[in-house]
């Protein structure tokens, strides 16, 4: 099992006041799986992503990720995590603009300390398994379309090779033609063996996982529907 959730919990401070954002989700994903989890605005399924992502931990339950118990894990702790373990695909593609492809997909690999000449090749072999070979040296500008720059930000978060890839809204900022080009690409990854988490309020883009939960109102479904975990 490569991630497992059992009775997680947040709870946020609201004007004196605790809100209940994440009730009991329990959860678990084998190596090799595609899951969507989707929900409306405010359904908790941010909460749930940047918990699994370790951007954030529970107020309550057990999160073990590749076998380690994260649930309570220190900022630093958490940090190595998502620069090993995982890679992050958001709806704003959060690329420098002052960098070429090339390096915006390389900055995961500068902070791991690794070489400028193996930077370099791994970036240009991530760019061209996203189909952008011919475009390594352009400037984000100079990407034509949002769904290129896209492109680079999966190339990102793959360049480490990461064992859990994280999608949030990946298409939201893309029309919808451009929506599936990203998304034939999530579907290639998976093929190779990427484990993918993929969040998504759209029906069509939650469809092409081989597994859908949907989260309301802080409490995570069952695949099939019915009744919520206990």
């Amino acid at each position: 099992m490569l991630l497992e959730m059992k009775n997680i919990c947040k709870d946020f401070p609201q004007g004196g006041e605790t809100v209940h954002v994440l009730k009991r989700v329990n959860l678990s994903i084998e190596q090799g799986d595609y899951l969507a989890i989707m929900g409306p605005s405010g359904s908790g399924k941010t909460t749930l992503m940047n918990i699994i992502g370790c951007l954030d931990v529970p107020t309550s339950g057990t999160y073990r990720l590749n076998g380690e118990n994260l649930a309570q894990a220190t900022d630093n702790r958490l940090a190595d995590v998502r620069n090993s373990t995982l890679g992050f695909v958001f709806q704003s593609f959060y690329l420098l603009p002052s960098l070429t492809a090339r390096d915006n997909v390389a900055l995961p690999l500068l902070y791991a300390g690794v070489s400028k000449r193996t930077r370099s090749r791994r970036a240009a072999e991530a760019l061209r398994m996203v189909g952008l070979s011919d475009r390594i040296d352009f400037l984000p500008t100079q990407l034509s379309g949002g769904q290129q720059q896209q492109r680079v930000a999966i190339a990102r978060a793959m360049i480490n090779r990461p064992k859990l890839l994280l999608a949030d809204e990946p298409t939201g900022a893309l029309d919808s033609a451009s929506g599936q080009q990203v998304m034939d690409i999530f579907d290639e990854l998976h093929d190779q063996g990427t484990t993918i988490v993929l969040i998504t309020h759209a029906p069509e883009i939650g469809q092409r996982a081989s597994h859908m939960r949907r989260i309301l109102d802080g409490v995570l479904l069952p695949e099939e529907g019915g009744e919520p975990d206990a």
